[in-house]
């Protein structure tokens, strides 16, 4: 316990601290609240269970880099129940004759907890600093040719060494203390304090008085180092401790995490369409930059950074950081940033590099989204600034001329059906099915031959269906993921009418674009609809005997994940069990499933070149598909049939390329 002028000091160095932590914490929240949007916290009650799961299991960090996810594990458990450790410290020494919990078996078991995680988070930090500083691994780094923030490339080694520094320093003078607590009562041997009581025997020789000594220094060593650290704590990337939970409780809801917010172009009121400036983003996005890691598990996963293109999602939302350490103030107090999102944060080349595939999204361990934030500032360059690659205009005009960025004549729809029986919804108005065709299957030779495939599995399978023919029109999703959100807008509006008026009991599509723009984007314009891909209707057709085939193939074959399809809409089981049904030998790709690696198409890269960089995008993933050894790869986007056939041409690749619906119609029994 501590003495009178010790308790004294030790109240006032705490209220201090905490003074300054928040006055941090009121800035922070008074940034975040200038953005976009406001807080939906109804959503909270019913997402605390899965958020403490997730902070509580660290589930989201253990899908990549295990060794370096298990030692920042063991700091993050120790460094949590530390929050209850150092509380009862501190009761301990304030209060005469307290003891923390008692010395009854929870009292044990609190002191063993205390006593195992002290280890384990030294020997964690210690680990992390030699990988870091020893080891030095790349995907801590990021290339030269990418912006990053001029501070950031040296700063985030140093938030690290302080925390480092920190931990080391306040868990082992804490462990320390304890031991000599320990030695002072002269317990001998403790059970449920093993790792302390063994330290405590260094201690044996010392005088009373040396140990009594020993005990107060490095309680203040501990508690000093806490009042030290607390007002930087909130500036230094750390701060995810406390934001990464909230960024999961208070985020906004969502059907899929590729789902963008629609623009409302009859309120005369908004000057502004997507982002500029930092303000302009959501909330939630400026949160972002404060649940932000910088571990750079995004930028593994990112197709345009692993091909050697400049867009790192993990430099976007570390730039977003940095500016708001420099410009927080300003932020809080109202004021305009000094500098826009293309200054600072993003170059234009990175902005147009992006595929949209959200592979990002889908990997950050705290929730974070840099796909939305380059989405918001596509939007802007197109809606504000006319600014956008030349390649886009062709597309732009099929689509508002001819409603397909192909630019076929509407007249043209149907000549892919041509002597098969696909009824429009004139002639079947009452279908059980509405197949959403799609522009690719519709206008594109390729795809075509997917639709030729589905239309006989639906005809053997004898499914009532129909198709809307040529009162289809292009969903918009190249128009909205390339920035242009007023011909999605026009796009979506338009087949809504004509979906609601026709009123559809399922919808199935093909593409997996269209599939997530009808299913996800176009409730926000009235549209409420059930949707499947053609996989899953497969899958029902075959699992009823609706669809009977031929015996397995013994070919090889492995499924390509479209990325919104598996890792968008979470379809990943239907189409493996039509493939599982129709060969004996299916092969999974290294990157599968929700971390599929893109085609190279998304984000309406389809219409245009890819930005500079060591290889395509398709070029990365069509080797990874032919080191397989897989004879044939399966698909289930046009997209990605086109550009995966392309990057096999150019490379001279023996693989066959087909959809899963081709697959299956080649072994239709007679």
């Amino acid at each position: 316990m501590l003495s009178l002028p010790g308790k004294i000091i030790f109240l006032l160095l705490a209220l201090l601290a905490a003074a300054a932590g928040l006055w941090v914490a009121r800035r922070i929240f008074q940034t975040i609240t200038r953005g976009q949007g406001e807080i939906d916290w109804s959503v909270v009650p019913g997402r605390i269970g899965v958020v403490l799961k997730k902070a509580g299991l660290l589930t989201p960090v253990w899908r990549t880099r295990f060794w370096a996810s298990l030692f920042h594990a063991l700091v993050a458990w120790s460094f949590i129940y530390y929050l209850i450790v150092n509380a009862g410290d501190a009761l301990e020494a304030l209060i005469p004759n307290f003891f923390f919990l008692g010395a009854g078996t929870i009292g044990r078991l609190y002191r063993l907890l205390a006593d195992l995680l002290s280890v384990a988070a030294l020997a964690g930090m210690t680990a992390l600093i030699i990988r870091r500083w020893l080891f030095k691994p790349a995907s801590l780094s990021t290339r030269d040719s990418t912006l990053l923030h001029p501070k950031a490339r040296s700063g985030i080694r140093r938030d690290s060494l302080i925390v480092g520094i920190f931990i080391l320093v306040h868990v082992g003078a804490r462990f320390a203390a304890s031991s000599f607590a320990i030695a002072a009562a002269g317990e001998g041997f403790i059970p449920w304090m093993p790792f302390a009581s063994l330290l405590a025997g260094l201690w044996s020789g010392m005088s009373e008085q040396a140990i009594l000594v020993g005990e107060r220094l490095f309680f203040w060593i501990a508690f000093g180092a806490i009042f030290l650290f607390v007002p930087y704590f909130l500036y230094s990337k750390h701060v995810h401790l406390f934001m990464a939970p909230l960024n999961f409780l208070i985020r906004p809801e969502r059907r899929s995490p590729g789902e963008l917010e629609a623009l409302d172009f009859e309120d005369e009121s908004l000057e502004q369409f997507g982002a500029v400036r930092l303000e302009d983003l959501g909330w939630h996005q400026i949160l972002d930059a404060y649940a932000c890691i910088m571990c750079n598990r995004c930028q593994d996963a990112c197709p345009a950074y692993t091909t050697g293109k400049v867009l790192s999602p993990a430099a976007l939302e570390i730039n977003k950081r940095y500016f708001l350490n420099q410009e927080g103030g300003r932020m809080a107090a109202g004021e305009e940033t000094s500098q826009t999102l293309l200054e600072f944060a993003i170059t234009p080349e990175a902005v147009w590099a992006c595929t949209a595939c959200g592979a990002c999204t889908d990997i950050c361990p705290v929730g974070n989204d840099p796909m939305r934030d380059i989405m918001e500032v596509r939007r802007a360059l197109v809606l504000m600034e006319n600014d956008f690659p030349e390649q886009f205009q062709a597309a732009y005009r099929g689509m508002e001329r001819a409603a397909n960025p192909w630019n076929v004549p509407a007249n043209e729809r149907m000549k892919w059906a041509e002597g098969l029986e696909v009824p429009t919804i004139d002639q079947n108005p009452e279908p059980d099915i509405l197949w959403w065709v799609g522009c690719a299957a519709a206008t594109d030779a390729r795809a075509q031959k997917i639709a030729r495939s589905f239309a006989s599995i639906l005809n053997a399978a004898e499914v009532n269906f129909a198709v809307l023919g040529q009162g289809e029109s292009c969903t918009g999703d190249s128009a909205r993921r390339s920035g242009n959100e007023y011909l999605f807008f026009e796009l979506a509006s338009a087949n809504v009418d004509v979906l609601n008026e026709v009123a559809p009991k399922r919808i199935v599509a093909n593409c997996p674009h269209c599939l997530h723009t009808i299913m996800n984007e176009y409730p926000a314009f009235g549209g409420n609809y059930e949707v499947i891909h053609h996989t899953q209707l497969i899958n029902e057709l075959i699992a009823e005997g609706r669809v009977e085939l031929d015996s397995k193939s013994n070919g090889s074959v492995a499924f390509h994940d479209p990325c919104y399809l598996g890792r968008q809409n979470s379809v990943l089981i239907e189409p493996r069990q039509v493939l599982e049904g129709v060969s004996s030998n299916m092969i999974e790709l290294p990157r599968s499933g929700q971390q599929s690696f893109c085609c190279g198409a998304g984000g309406a890269q389809m219409w245009k070149e890819e930005e500079d960089g060591s290889e395509r995008v398709s070029a990365n993933r069509m080797q990874e598909a032919v080191d397989s050894g897989a004879d044939t790869l399966a698909v289930g986007c046009p997209f990605c049939m086109v550009m995966l056939t392309d990057a096999a041409g150019a490379q001279q690749d023996q693989i066959e390329i087909l959809d899963v619906a081709e697959i299956v119609a080649a072994q239709l029994k007679e």
